[in-house]
């Protein structure tokens, strides 16, 4: 597979990062389609064991999603800005720290776009609890997900 097709795999496993962040819109799926493309692809054993585990995983998180209460995001406040940190927060812990960076880079960055906006830490905490009760922990489990699978394509990629 050449550059430009990684290149291209990468950018639809981002935007598949991005969609899980938007109501209706299947990110994990996006990331998942892109995945299957790079082992059809590239058809090598590391290639199969990577769509077979980034299965299993969505799998799993889609078990978990279950479980957990249904989103009402928007009925607690939730805001694209809000969307936008805790994304960015859980993508900047996925690498700083990695893997379990994640999970506190994503409630870090609700809180911080709520401490932007509220301006004081009581009511950022309120705010981040309600986020995460309202729906907050079914994005994180789909977002953590995701972030394995890019996580294990990258590996896969960058060891050849």
């Amino acid at each position: 597979m050449g550059v430009w097709e990684l290149l291209l795999v990468g950018v639809v496993i981002l935007l598949g990062l991005a969609g899980v962040l938007v109501p209706g819109v299947p990110g994990s799926w996006l990331v998942w389609a892109a995945v299957l493309w790079w082992a059809l692809t590239d058809p090598r054993a590391l290639s199969w064991a990577v769509l077979v585990g980034a299965t299993v995983v969505l799998l799993l998180a889609q078990a978990v999603r279950w479980v957990l209460p249904p989103r009402r995001l928007r009925a607690s406040g939730a805001t694209t800005r809000m969307a936008v940190y805790a994304g960015t927060g859980a993508l900047l812990g996925f690498f700083l720290l990695p893997v379990v960076g994640a999970i506190p880079g994503f409630i870090g960055g609700i809180y911080l776009s709520e401490r932007l906006r509220l301006g004081g830490h009581g009511q950022a905490r309120a705010a981040v609890r309600t986020a995460m009760r309202s729906g907050g922990w079914s994005v994180l489990t789909e977002l953590f997900a995701c972030l394995l699978i890019m996580g294990a394509w990258l590996a896969a990629v960058i060891r050849g």
